[in-house]
This record gives structure tokens, C-alpha cells and sequence, in this order.
């Protein structure tokens, strides 16, 4: 047993090794969370799908030390506030930022729609705030630049990413350790498809309902319509959407950048004429895939 013991504390102290490391958000309590018999569910077909989620966590993924930039992203899947497209939207997409050498990080948050949450509209940005600042204050453990960390979001997923953008300074929970000192406000922001807008005609109404209810309150659907929130400290932001989305209205990416525009915050919005919604990669149209290098090449301008 000896030398067992004795290979398991080399690999507990050595270099973290990314697909190895899950950790959970909340090292104690968990945020606007009630007792239930509700189960997390995990259904894994062509996607893996995440629904109930119980215990939110972080998956890090770390590119090779000599390929690090610095940079990193969390990654918020999406899936309409009631799953999460885990590896389409998320663990994939770690693997292509990794490929760049940019660290990633994938945010496995609650879903409003769960029976173990109290006041549901704010858990996933509750998790969110939480995910970053627990990012930020790895820095010098993962490599990172602390000023170099931002966010990207897929459908709700961007809903949630440009939440976090607009109401990091919102304060949803009571502060557990020092990791809540840091700050949560992510340095840019990569919206993929996004959900924005609640309080529009081109509002996604399920992501809507998941997060609100059904007939919310005019001052939370003001709230949550992030086209509405933006501020001159706004991060910088890249918009990719296809015309032809059904799903999301392209209205939602054009809304945002018209309201990061009035306030002169760096913007880049790249508008596909087909791919419909929910593309991920997009590794099998030869046009529309080229987004992932509009937004490395959109990473590496940013000042």
C-alpha cells in the first residue's frame, strides 16, 4: 500500500493536469439552494446533456505550459436555461481555445428551472460570479494573466455570459472566503448565438420562462434584457450569430452591439447569412467554422 500512497500525494502536488480537474464552486454552503429529492441527470446521445444540476463546478482545462498565452475563458453552455449542452457547447470548445493556448474553463451552473432553488433568476448568475472569481484567483496557479480573462456563451449560455458582463457588480450572495474579494467582472465577452433581449420581439420566450416564470415582474424582464444594462464599462465584445437562426433572432446580437456601440465600448459583430442555431463548431460547414479564427484573431487585437 505504501507505494501507492506515495505515487497518489506526487500526482496531488504535481501540475494540474486540466482534464483532470473538476472543482466545485461552493466550498460550503450552496447559494438559494433547498433540500429535495431532485437527482442531476446526465443523458449522453450524439450530445451530453445536463439537466437538475445539483453541484455546480469548474472544469479547468490548461493548454501546455509552453504553449500558454495567458489568456482564458469560462464557457457557458447552453441549452435554454433548462440543460446544458455539456461537450457540444462546452468541453469541445475548451479543447479548440486549448489548441490556441488559451486556458478554459467550463461552468457547469444550475438551471432556474430546478425544484432545489429559491429566487431561480439569480442561481445562474450567482455561479457565474463565483466561476470567475475562483478563475481570477488562480492566476498564478493555472498561468494566467488576471486581466486577460473572459467569458464565452452559447445561446443561453451567452444570456448568462452577458449577464455577467453587465451585472458583475451585483450582489447575489453573501461573500464564504477570500475568493469573493476578487473581482467578477470578466475582461471580454464572446457571444455565441446569444439570447440578450427579454423585453423585445425577438426575445427567445423558453429561455425567458426558464429563467422568469411566465408572467414576470416588467422591472426583472428590464433587468435580465441585457441590451438595457450596458454601461461605459461594459466589457469588449464579439457577436457570432447566422442570419437564418430560428431559434434566436439575429435582432438579439444586433441589439447589443447597437447598445455597446452608444457607449463607445470595442465591438466586433460577425453575421453569417446561413447555419441556423445551435452550430457549436460548425466543423462541417467550411465558412461558417472560420468563426472560431475571427475570434482569435479578435483576441489577439484586443488591447
Amino acid at each position: 500500500m505504501k507505494p501507492c500512497i506515495v505515487i497518489l500525494a506526487i500526482s496531488l502536488t504535481g501540475p494540474v493536469l486540466a482534464q483532470d480537474t473538476i472543482l466545485p464552486l461552493w466550498p460550503e454552503e450552496i447559494p438559494n439552494r433547498v433540500v429535495t429529492d431532485e437527482q442531476e441527470v446526465h443523458e449522453k446521445g450524439d450530445i451530453l446533456r445536463i439537466s437538475k444540476v445539483q453541484e455546480p463546478s469548474l472544469a479547468v482545462y490548461l493548454p501546455a505550459r509552453a504553449n500558454a498565452n495567458g489568456k482564458a475563458v469560462l464557457i457557458f453552455p447552453g441549452g435554454g436555461y433548462q440543460i446544458l449542452a455539456y461537450d457540444w457547447e462546452g468541453t469541445d470548445i475548451a479543447k479548440f481555445f486549448n489548441s490556441k493556448g488559451i486556458a478554459a474553463f467550463v461552468v457547469k451552473y444550475r438551471l432556474p428551472v430546478s425544484r432545489s432553488l429559491t429566487h431561480k433568476y439569480n442561481v445562474p448568475l450567482i455561479d457565474a460570479q463565483r466561476a470567475i472569481r475562483m478563475v481570477r484567483s488562480n492566476s498564478d496557479r493555472w498561468n494566467l494573466e488576471s486581466s486577460q480573462i473572459g467569458v464565452i456563451g452559447f445561446s443561453a449560455g451567452g444570456h448568462l455570459a452577458s449577464t455577467l458582463g453587465t451585472h458583475y457588480k451585483d450582489t447575489v450572495y453573501a461573500a464564504q472566503d477570500a475568493i469573493d474579494n476578487f473581482s467578477a467582472r470578466p475582461d471580454f465577452m464572446i457571444l455565441v448565438y446569444p439570447v440578450i433581449s427579454f423585453s423585445s420581439g425577438a426575445r427567445h420566450q423558453g429561455s425567458k420562462d426558464a429563467l422568469l416564470g411566465q408572467d414576470p415582474d416588467s422591472s426583472l424582464t428590464a433587468r435580465f434584457s441585457n441590451e438595457m444594462q450596458v454601461d461605459e464599462e461594459t466589457p469588449p465584445t464579439i457577436l457570432i450569430h447566422a442570419a437564418d437562426d430560428a431559434g434566436v433572432p439575429p435582432e438579439n446580437s444586433i441589439l447589443f452591439f447597437q447598445a455597446l456601440k452608444k457607449y463607445n465600448i470595442p465591438a466586433a459583430m460577425h453575421m453569417y447569412p446561413t447555419g441556423g442555431h445551435g452550430f457549436s463548431l460548425a466543423t462541417r460547414d467550411p465558412y461558417l467554422s472560420g468563426w472560431t479564427d475571427r475570434v482569435v484573431e479578435w483576441l489577439q487585437a484586443l488591447k
